[in-house]
């Protein structure tokens, strides 16, 4: 099931007239490595048409939710997200224009504003926490769950640059 077009036949021509509707629908297959809009969850679209001289405007309000991972210590989670959007529908939209065609039956199909819209909104680098610890990158435990038990061993590849920069403390002033 995806997101039903909209007839608008009753407001096109008739700048000033606007009505109300909800849509609820699915968006298959937007998603990327650490976010998805999952298949089986529900976008809901409440939105406002209103006839312009143009076209028609759509604004209004989206929600669903994101199956993200977790981009510290990849673990998997759920959140809500709302937006709003406002897009305008033409019969002949301009090649290089931002606006949405009006589909030849005088309806909209609100399926790519939504991609859009949606899209854009999607975290690059989701949190599952803002205190997130992540992973241990020597033993690969979650430090959130205490996975870790912690390493004092220094990495043998970094041995050599132990030496760099002598500690201060052990340092004694020899200018006397």
């Amino acid at each position: 099931m995806s997101l039903a077009p909209i007839s608008v036949r009753d407001l096109l021509g008739h700048p000033g007239a606007s009505r109300e509707v909800t849509l609820r629908g699915t968006l298959d297959g937007l998603a990327t490595e650490v976010v998805a809009v999952p298949d089986d969850a529900p976008i809901q679209a409440e939105l406002l048409l209103e006839s312009v001289i143009e076209g028609i405007l759509v604004s209004g309000r989206l929600s669903g939710t994101f199956r993200l991972v977790c981009s510290r210590c990849l673990v998997g989670f759920e959140s809500p997200f709302e937006l709003t959007v406002h897009e305008l529908f033409v019969i002949d939209p301009e090649e290089d224009a931002d606006d949405y065609p009006l589909d030849p039956e005088a309806g909209i199909v609100p399926e790519q504003m939504v991609r859009d819209a949606v899209g854009v909104h999607m975290p690059f680098a989701p949190l599952c926490r803002p205190d997130c610890e992540g992973l241990c990158e020597t033993c690969g435990g979650n430090r959130n769950l205490g996975e870790c038990p912690g390493h004092d061993a220094l990495d043998p590849r970094f041995a050599v640059l132990s030496g760099l920069f002598p500690s201060t403390t052990d340092d004694t002033d020899d200018r006397n």
